[in-house]
């Protein structure tokens, strides 16, 4: 859970409400167009074997038909509504940022993430890739640590160029532009570890930007608050750093 897998077909194992709709939504659709793909196969079949000039050497002079044209207007209406409501609904709730339980500040830069705390001490930390660290290309060497259930605002911006802040497992995913503060939200709703990378292209070692998201409990969240306040109040974030030569 929280990262790819081999040979992996569907969507990631929501970690958060918003990723199970997103999940929901995508499967319905999935459905829908299967439907609606085999009623119009259906129907190319039927009319290549039954009105094909051998079947049907005398065709049909009817030119119009109330009944059929009035259903190929107003079904596709209907569909496209039944698409519009559940759709709208998601989008708000994705953009519908409820009151947040803990602010984090992620900083794209190249190659890494920064994150920083300003409800809980105001201390800043980068996390690069740590080529030791399983799953390849996706471990850290300092994770974003959230508590679970609890309701994370993170705020994205960009130090150099534009980066993007994606999570498969939390269903988002938004960019990190210079001189501009985007935010989103999720709720992690089980512990553990969760993995996205930037979504951007954003130079030659944008391939070597993993994020990690630990979740944990609210006792391990306090404690390792405390520990953080310690381990980087003397190590400021740095302003630069390449990790592609050691992930290589």
């Amino acid at each position: 859970m929280g990262q790819p897998a081999p040979w992996e077909m569907r969507l990631q194992e929501a970690a958060t409400p918003v990723m199970e709709n997103i999940v929901w939504f995508h499967n319905f659709l999935l459905v829908l167009i299967t439907v609606i793909t085999l009623f119009v196969l259906a129907l190319l079949v039927i009319v290549v074997v039954k009105f094909n000039a051998k079947a049907n050497p005398v065709p049909s002079k009817t030119t119009h038909n109330t009944l059929i044209e009035v259903a190929w207007t107003l079904i596709p209406v209907l569909i496209l509504v039944g698409i519009a409501v559940p759709s709208f609904r998601l989008l708000f709730e994705e953009l519908d940022i409820p009151k947040a339980d803990l602010t984090v500040k992620a900083t794209g830069k190249q190659w890494y993430w920064s994150y920083a705390y300003p409800d809980n001490g105001k201390f800043e930390f980068d996390s690069l890739l740590a080529p030791d660290k399983m799953p390849r290309l996706l471990g850290v060497d300092n994770e974003m640590v959230v508590p679970v259930n609890k309701i994370v605002r993170v705020q994205t911006t960009g130090a150099d160029v534009i980066h993007s802040f994606a999570m498969p497992a939390f269903g988002i995913k938004i960019d990190a532009i210079p001189g501009r503060l985007n935010e989103t939200w999720f709720k992690a709703t089980k512990t553990g570890m969760f993995y996205g990378q930037c979504s951007e292209l954003c130079g030659k070692d944008h391939a070597f930007m993993p994020i990690a998201v630990r979740v944990v409990s609210d006792q391990e969240f306090s404690e390792w608050v405390e520990a953080a306040k310690k381990k980087f109040a003397s190590n400021p974030a740095t302003s630069f750093a390449s990790v592609g030569a050691a992930a290589q």
